[in-house]
This record gives structure tokens, sequence and C-alpha cells, in this order.
């Protein structure tokens, strides 16, 4: 069978990660033929032991064994350091930024943002949970890109640490590349975007937006500190009115 997908009676192939697929997979290897690459949950190893090369497969079949794990915590962590941020401008609850008194971490934020990956891994197949997955993290790139374009313009003094070289060239073909790999996405996964945009447009604009303190003109976060674990501090921006809170 090689690479081609693996259809049910009607001729329709089964959806990635679907229960179909699982069940008709497991009758193929019953009778005796060897597993379809489509039905291998590491197509890599796969082939290569399917060509003789058992050993060589076992090692990347290991190697991509402890390499899931850190690709998996290095995405939940850049997530809670987003609500963190939010948390901490006023975007989400205040109770999500706050910092454990002796690991100095955003221990809430943590376990809630832990505990959302855990409902959807235990209960969304895993084809669909990756296609759900890429549609929001190619929006989030290509939001990225237009950003730097906005900023080079309208915030040419900021400071910049690093500094994307021919960013007119760069960040165009980002954007052209995110769009094209969206499109390329199921159906579903397409629509997916949309609909969690827009339950995320009504947070804003129901909770979010007169409660951001960056928005409101009263405090600015900066970068740096930001970026420091455990910082929470933040310091007025010119001409803004001090919070009551503040004042001595």
């Amino acid at each position: 069978m090689g690479a081609q997908p693996v259809r049910d009676a009607m001729g329709h192939p089964f959806p990635p990660g679907s229960l179909g697929l699982t069940n008709q997979c497991n009758a193929i290897v019953a009778g005796g033929v060897t597993q379809p690459l489509v039905c291998s949950r590491e197509a890599l190893a796969h082939v290569l032991r399917t060509i003789g090369y058992d050993r060589v497969g076992g090692l990347i079949g290991l190697a991509a064994f402890f390499a899931l794990p850190s690709v998996v915590l290095m995405m939940m962590f850049g997530q809670t350091r987003i609500f963190f941020v939010m948390a901490r401008d006023g975007l989400l609850p205040q109770k999500l930024a706050s910092i454990h008194p002796r690991f100095r971490t955003p221990h809430v934020v943590t376990a809630v943002t832990g505990v959302g990956v855990m409902i959807a891994a235990a209960f969304l197949p895993v084809g669909k949970l990756a296609d759900y997955s890429n549609s929001g993290t190619l929006f989030a790139f290509a939001m990225v890109a237009v950003s730097v374009l906005v900023l080079r313009r309208r915030d040419p003094t900021r400071r910049r640490p690093f500094r994307t070289p021919a960013v007119g060239i760069i960040a165009p073909i980002a954007i052209l590349g995110c769009i094209a790999l969206y499109v390329m996405l199921p159906p579903v996964a397409i629509a997916v975007l949309p609909g969690w945009g827009a339950v995320g447009l009504l947070i804003y604009f129901s909770y979010s937006r007169r409660r951001s303190h960056v928005g409101r003109g009263i405090v600015d976060v900066p970068e740096l500190a930001a970026d420091a674990p455990g910082s929470v501090g933040v310091a007025p921006m010119p001409g803004a009115p001090v919070p009551p809170q503040d004042r001595d």
C-alpha cells in the first residue's frame, strides 16, 4: 500500500487520527500485510525499517520519543507566558499573573493552560488537534510579520535587540507563506480560526478592552521587565495619570 491512503468500503479515505483508520490499520496488520505508511506513528523510522535499516529506524524513533515532549513543553511554556503578560496588562483576570513565592514562575496560568491542553488532548483526535493548532499557529506567525512591518513604520525609534534583515522582503514572503499553508488545511480547521477569533473578540470587547492598562494609557509594560522571570513591575507612561494606588 505504501503511502496511499487507507480507504473505507465506499472508497473514501479515512480521516487522519480517526477511529475508523485505527481499526482498518489493525485489520491490515492482522492479515499479515506490512503496515502501511499512513498507519505508522513514526513515518521516517517506519520507512527505514521497511527497507532494511532496522537499527537506524530504531534510533530515529528513539530520538523522536525524547524530542516530542520538549517541543510540546516549549509550546505550552510559550503560551503560558503570553497569557501571563496579558493578565498583567489586565486583558485577562489578574489572578493568572500570580507568581509563585518560591520558584518565581507563573504557576497559576501554567496550571490552567496545562488543564486546557489535557482536556483537548483527551477528547480530540490527534490529527484534527494538529490541524486546529496549525491554523492558529499560522495566523500568529502571519501577525508577527505584519506587526514587524507596522512597527518599522510607526515606531522606527523603538529599541530593537534583534532586527530582521531585508524585512520588506522577508515579512511579505512569510505572510504569503502562512496564507498558502492555511488555505491548504482541511475545511474544518480553516473554520476554527475565525470561530475562535470571534470568541476572542467577544472576550476582548466585553471584558479586556476597558481593563487594559496599556490601552488606557495608564501604564507601560517594559519589554525587558516582561522577559524577566518574576518581574511584575510597570512604569508610568510620560504624561499619563498615576493610578490612585501609586500615589503617596
